[in-house]
Formats: structure tokens, sequence, C-alpha cells
């Protein structure tokens, strides 16, 4: 008697191409809510979901019951939690293709640049937040929207002192400001003097959260700093900032 084997079809060029769409389909996802609450609500699913597989294997027949009737309602549940979000991703997805890449992160280098310089010279208080690959929806919506290009003249105006937008963070992705006033989170790190003051504590506190590039103008000695990765640098010179940004990736 012979033993059957069964046949393994090839793998076709669809297969592939199927795994490479889905695969980049989850990375962007990931990239929108990295850095987010989503993001702590993903793990808290995660976490229930092996809670229930460990309760299935080990016969915790209680809590299995418990987690099988929250799950059954899993979708309903996901869509009233999330309903900010995915009605978020829609308009990102909308105003700019999920598929494709961000815009390019120093495209409004020489503006941002010149405007930095412009109030550090007279000492005019400013932050500036510079979108990477995480999402800051959730920041763009503490402020004002605008959706205008990035000009010198344009971030003069909104942090000259008496303007209604001044307080807070302008957020700029690629060669559009997205929003002005934004509140962003103060550093909870001990480790931070204390002799920096809210500006440069949102801009820490802003970098550890995100992978934005922040952006700071001291209104007190219009010392210019800029954030990234939970670590600032201050006393930069405009040339500093600019090259700076022209490195940023694309």
């Amino acid at each position: 008697m012979h033993n059957y084997i069964p046949m393994i079809p090839p793998p076709r060029w669809q297969d592939l191409l199927d795994v490479v769409i889905v695969a980049y389909v989850i990375y962007r996802i990931a990239i929108l809510i990295r850095g987010t609450r989503t993001m702590q609500m993903v793990v808290g699913m995660v976490v229930v979901g092996v809670a229930f597989v460990s309760s299935q294997v080990l016969g915790l027949f209680t809590l299995n019951w418990l987690l099988n009737s929250f799950l059954s309602s899993l979708f309903v549940i996901l869509v009233v939690i999330f309903q900010a979000d995915i009605r978020r991703a829609l308009t990102r997805v909308g105003a700019r293709s999920f598929l494709s890449p961000r815009a390019a992160a120093a495209a409004a280098s020489d503006e941002i640049a010149t405007a930095v310089a412009w109030l550090a010279a007279r000492r005019i208080g400013a932050l500036i937040v510079i979108e990477q690959d995480d999402g800051l929806g959730d920041f763009v919506e503490s402020g004002r929207t605008l959706d205008a290009r990035v000009s010198p003249e344009l971030l003069e105006t909104i942090f000259m002192r008496g303007s209604p937008l001044h307080d807070g963070a302008v957020i700029i992705d690629g060669s559009q400001i997205l929003a002005a006033a934004c509140l962003l989170p103060l550093s909870s790190n001990p480790n931070v003097s204390l002799s920096l003051g809210t500006r440069h504590r949102a801009a820490i506190g802003m970098t550890e959260d995100t992978d934005a590039v922040v952006l700071v103008v001291s209104e007190e000695d219009g010392t210019i700093s800029i954030a990234r990765g939970g670590l600032l640098r201050r006393g930069l010179e405009a040339s500093e900032v600019l090259a700076t940004l022209r490195r940023l990736p694309a």
C-alpha cells in the first residue's frame, strides 16, 4: 500500500502580493495608532484575547464563559470604543492616500527655519511640532484647524503677542500647517530640569510619546531649542535648525 503524500501547491505571485499588501496595511495602521490612546486599548484587547485562550486551555470555565460573552459582542464594542479613531482614520485616508508614504518631513524646512530665526530675534515664544510617522490626530483636534500652506509670515503671525492662536503649539505635516493652539503633554520625566518652562517641558513630553520633532523658541532669551526622542538640544543657531530639518527623513 502506498502512503498518500498530499501535494503542496506551488506558491503563486498573487499569494506573495496578497501577503505584502496585508502586511503593509497592518504596518500603516500600527503607525496611525502608535503613541495614542488607541494603542493602549489595542494592547488591552490582546491581553483579553490571551486570557480567553488561556482559560480554554486551563479549563477555567467561569472565566471562559465571561470572556466568551464579552468577545461575542466584540465588533460592536470596538466600533463604540474606537468611533473617534475610525472617523479620524477615514478622514486621513480621504485627505491623503493610505497606501502612499507621508509627505516629506523637510518639505518646508526653509520656511520653518526662517520663521524660527525671526521669532528668536524678537524673543517671541513659539512651539512648532513637525509630524513624522506617528499620527498626531489627537493633538490636532485639541487646537484650531488651519490646513494652510507653511509660510514664514503665517508662522510669525500665529505666534505674535496678542494673537488668539499664539498660546499653544503649531502642528506641521509636510508643507501644511494642520492646526494651531494645540495642547501638548508635559514631560513627566523627573530628570528634566525644573528651570525649563512649560513650552520646553511640552516639547520633551511630545517627543517622549511620539516620533515628532519639536522646535521651541524661548520668549525669555530668544534661545532656539529642538526636542527629539525625549531629548532637548538648546542654544541652536538658525543655520543648525535648517540643517536639522533638511536631514529629516522623507
